[in-house]
Parts: C-alpha cells; sequence; structure tokens
C-alpha cells in the first residue's frame, strides 16, 4: 500500500524548518503531498500564488529522491477534510498521514468535520519548540485515530512568523529569500498581535 504524506501549511513564507519536516518525510512515506492555503485562524501577507511559488522553489533545493516531494495546488482548501477527500480521490486506495505541528494538538478536535478528519488518515505530529506534546493532548485523539510523533533528527526552531516580525533572513532558503526580494514581499515587519482573525 502507497503511503502518502499530507503536508498542508500556510507557508507565509516557506522557511527552514518547512525544508527540514520535509526531508525527512520523504525518507518515511512513499511520497509527499505538499501544498499551501488560507487558513482560516490567520491573516496572510503574501498572495497564494506566491506561496505555492515560494513552497516549489524551497522544494527544488531539498535533497531528496527527484519527485518524492511535490507540488499539489489541486488539494489546496482552507478545510483540511476538502484537501483529504481530493486525496483520496487523486490517489486511491492509499494510506494517508497528515502532518500537523504539536501546536495544533489541542486544537484539532475542533476543526471542521474532525471526526471524518481522525476516520480517514493517520495524525503524524511534529514537535514544535515551546509546545510541548503531552498525554492530555495525546488523549484527546488517540481514541480517534493512529497518532505517531515525528522522530526528526535536526529541528529548526523557526516559524513563518519569525521571518514576518523581525526580518530574519537566516530562517530562509537562498531562493525563497531571492523570490521575496525581487517580488518585495513582506516589505516591512507586521505585529503579530493583529494577525489572529476570527475563523
Amino acid at each position: 500500500m502507497t503511503r502518502i504524506a499530507l503536508f498542508g501549511t500556510s507557508a507565509d513564507p516557506p522557511h527552514r524548518g518547512h525544508a527540514a519536516i520535509l526531508t525527512w518525510a520523504a525518507t518515511q512515506f512513499d511520497h509527499v503531498a505538499v501544498w499551501t492555503a488560507n487558513n482560516p485562524f490567520k491573516a496572510h501577507q503574501a498572495p497564494l500564488s506566491d506561496r505555492f511559488r515560494m513552497l516549489a522553489l524551497l522544494i527544488d533545493e531539498l535533497d531528496v529522491p527527484p519527485g518524492r516531494v511535490q507540488i499539489h495546488p489541486e488539494l489546496s482548501h482552507l478545510r483540511s477534510i476538502i484537501s483529504i477527500e481530493r486525496a483520496q480521490e487523486r490517489w486511491p486506495g492509499a494510506q494517508f498521514s497528515l502532518v500537523v505541528g504539536s501546536d495544533l494538538l489541542e486544537q484539532l478536535p475542533t476543526w471542521y468535520r474532525a471526526q471524518d478528519i481522525f476516520a480517514t488518515v493517520d495524525i503524524l505530529v511534529v514537535p514544535r519548540p515551546g509546545y510541548a506534546i503531552t498525554e492530555a493532548g495525546l488523549s484527546l485523539l488517540t481514541p480517534h485515530t493512529q497518532v505517531t510523533i515525528a522522530d526528526i533528527p535536526q529541528q529548526v526552531d523557526v516559524a513563518s512568523s519569525d521571518y514576518r516580525q523581525a526580518d530574519t533572513e537566516s530562517a530562509l532558503t537562498p531562493a525563497v529569500q531571492t523570490y521575496i526580494a525581487q517580488h518585495h514581499l513582506y516589505p516591512c515587519p507586521e505585529d503579530s498581535r493583529k494577525t489572529l482573525i476570527t475563523p
């Protein structure tokens, strides 16, 4: 059975942390399907088309087998369950794992059609510094679905908001840095307190 990791991200912008996760996932799965979408919990600075292009550039820089990690724009949707259903149509019979950060553990059960998500995919939790993976958090998911914690040997402590707020170019890969400069994205740091919107 083909094992596919589903990696949806806002990628605003994509950074070295994304690269580390995708590189590791390429060693664990037959295919890693990547897309970006608008997050109903966030206000986005860069247009979706630019975020897709930056993701493609980041993937091109990865040291992974050709075709193992690929962009799939057809999966893009603000609701994860819709992306999952589209993946099922694209790869019938595959086994799917939805990749999520540990910061989303307690939020997952509140997602749109959460029970359908749990019935359809396994959950692969990527540890993030500052967001402990607790028994209480896992207990919200384990009765409903298979949960695995990613054992990524080299984690990068960075988030997209770090770059947007402080212009920390070291968080980005060279190709993404160049694209941002060429297209004049993220012209000034944002106040992270103003980015959360009502879903």
